[in-house]
């Protein structure tokens, strides 16, 4: 970055931005970088095959020897769930983590295999200071245990981010620390980075403890088995869950990898109590209906979540019953209406009772602050410059214009997108250049391997399918030796188009036998296939799949007559 100058400070993000998910944002002075989260995104339903998606780490990995640490706000995916990726790439000195978060990254990197050393819990009270950059965190409220705010401070001016947050005046965990805010707003705030997420809701957001009270309501009314599906991340809930089971003497039986994971390691850190009162998938049978509760993952709708598969009719270990109660403790993340929708229609059919979260049922809160909460936010930061982060395009210009009605100059909000890059000197900010930023896709165990033209060539298989042409050639003699079999995927039903294959088949066969006449060039022989195939495909169904040629050179004089 050549336009940096050596007394600037630059601020940027390689993802969070324009997006919910992907959260990586950095601080850089001189040759010291500091980076806050490295997370990852659910891919979208286009990007077939594809696992996850993670930010470029080129620039960190051009700039490394820079890197001070990496700090984490706290423990959800879409904040740390691409270190194992980062460390794969990058040499990362030290991770500084929530004791949560720690407990959650430590599992996520033994399930892939690596091996580091250097994963260090901080509290509110610690102070992490280097020769130009120097950081320390505020208590926030979210959804899951030990969340933070950080604020670093450069020597051009304090920057705050606020991680995800809400203020909960009536939390089940700790209050966010309002006073250790406002201190580092009188202190001054040059930037201000705050969380986009809600920033279309009005108001306030319903605090986590009506949910308790909702949830304790309906223990008290329903005698018969409880079957709830919520976010395996939402530690809260889960807490409210297994003090509501056992207040009412219910045992409680986990489904879902992801649950079971997460409550093992809120147990063994503390944040849940009652460790008795799990049980396995086997002992679950053996109790009554009013002193079980069933905990799943699959509140969106996931296809092979376990609910969806209880919905179905597909789960061996739980078979619906018409007593049974059936509760969405969670809202429907944006594109997952209709999978929801549908598996709450077949839960119906089963004649089960229903509870989502609506006006009327308070099953679920969001661990993001409303607007009044954002304007809090900004009140207490009191910041000089504005940049709303942790949001699409919408929610984040919302939020820039919630902060220009708290008093912020319009001309001091900035809405970027990955890779801008924000230039602090003097305790004044302009926009400057840009870095390399984009998105990465993680297939299996391949980072980055996965290029466009491939995705391009999933979405056609997808849509119109494949059709594979094999054939047998003498490279010495320039004969094909048999005509060539013609093989379809997700093309025709083969039994129904054999006059197609047919004709498919002496298409290929004058290709091949019109470019081997005088010597045998592999390139030549596939791309004429190709095109004779394509073309007629194209001009009789209106349709483009993939055309694959398979030539194998065998040595045999035949004749095809």
């Amino acid at each position: 970055m050549n336009f940096i100058k050596p007394d600037e400070t630059a601020v940027f993000a390689l993802g969070g931005l324009g997006e919910v998910g992907k959260n990586m944002y950095c601080v850089m002075h001189n040759d010291e970088i500091i980076i806050t989260d490295a997370g990852t995104i659910f891919p979208e339903g286009e990007l077939m095959g594809i696992d996850y998606v993670i930010p470029d780490y080129t620039f960190l990995k051009q700039n490394e020897s820079k890197i001070k640490g990496l700090f984490i706000t706290h423990g959800h995916e879409d904040h740390i769930g691409g270190i194992p990726f980062l460390l794969q790439m990058v040499d990362i000195p030290n991770i500084y983590a929530p004791n949560q978060a720690v407990g959650l990254i430590r599992r996520k990197l033994e399930d892939r295999g690596i091996k580091y050393n250097n994963l260090h819990v901080y509290t509110e009270k610690d102070i992490y200071k280097y020769k130009y950059l120097s950081i320390e965190f505020f208590r926030t409220t979210h959804s899951i245990p030990d969340s933070h705010g950080m604020c670093i401070h450069t020597p051009n001016g304090n920057i705050v981010t606020t991680g995800d947050f809400k203020f909960d005046l009536t939390p089940i965990g700790p209050m966010a620390n309002l006073h250790k805010i406002a201190k580092i707003g009188e202190e001054g705030v040059a930037l201000l980075m705050s969380d986009s997420t809600n920033a279309l809701s009005e108001g306030m957001s319903k605090s986590e403890s009506k949910v308790d009270e909702a949830l304790e309501e309906l223990f008290n009314k329903h005698n018969s088995r409880i079957i709830i599906a919520t976010f395996a991340s939402n530690i809260y809930r889960l807490k409210h869950i297994v003090d509501t089971c056992k207040r009412h003497n219910r045992k409680i039986c986990v489904f879902g990898r992801s649950m079971v994971n997460n409550l093992e390691i809120s147990t063994e850190g503390g944040y849940i109590k009652h460790k008795d009162i799990f049980i396995t998938q086997e002992e679950a049978s053996k109790y009554p209906s009013d002193k079980i509760c069933l905990l799943c993952t699959g509140s969106q709708g996931e296809p092979l979540a376990a609910l969806s598969r209880i919905a179905n009719g597909t789960f061996r270990q739980i078979k619906l019953r018409p007593d049974d109660v059936v509760v969405f403790s969670s809202s429907a993340i944006p594109g997952n209406a209709l999978s929801i929708s549908r598996t709450i229609n077949k839960l119906y059919l089963k004649g089960v009772t229903v509870y989502t979260n609506t006006s009327l049922s308070d099953i679920h809160t969001s661990g993001h602050g409303n607007q009044d909460e954002l304007k809090l936010m900004i009140r207490l930061a009191k910041p000089k410059y504005f940049m709303p982060f942790h949001g699409e395009y919408r929610m984040l210009k919302t939020h820039a214009d919630l902060a220009i009605e708290c008093g912020v100059p319009k001309e001091n909000t900035f809405i970027l997108g990955n890779g801008d890059v924000l230039i602090l000197k003097d305790g004044v900010i302009h926009q400057g250049g840009k870095i390399q930023a984009g998105d990465i896709y993680v297939d299996g165990n391949r980072i980055g391997d996965v290029s466009n033209a491939v995705m391009k060539d999933r979405k056609v298989m997808a849509n119109d399918g494949i059709v594979v042409v094999i054939a047998n050639i003498d490279t010495k003699n320039h004969k094909l030796l048999s005509n060539p079999n013609i093989i379809t995927r997700g093309f025709v039903l083969v039994n129904d188009n054999i006059e197609l294959l047919k004709k498919l088949e002496r298409i290929s066969k004058d290709a091949i036998n019109n470019t081997i006449k005088t010597g045998v060039n592999y390139s030549e022989v596939k791309s004429e296939i190709i095109n004779n195939v394509s073309s007629y495909i194209n001009n009789q169904t209106g349709r483009k799949p993939i055309i694959l040629p398979v030539i194998m050179d065998i040595k045999k004089d035949v004749t095809v007559g």
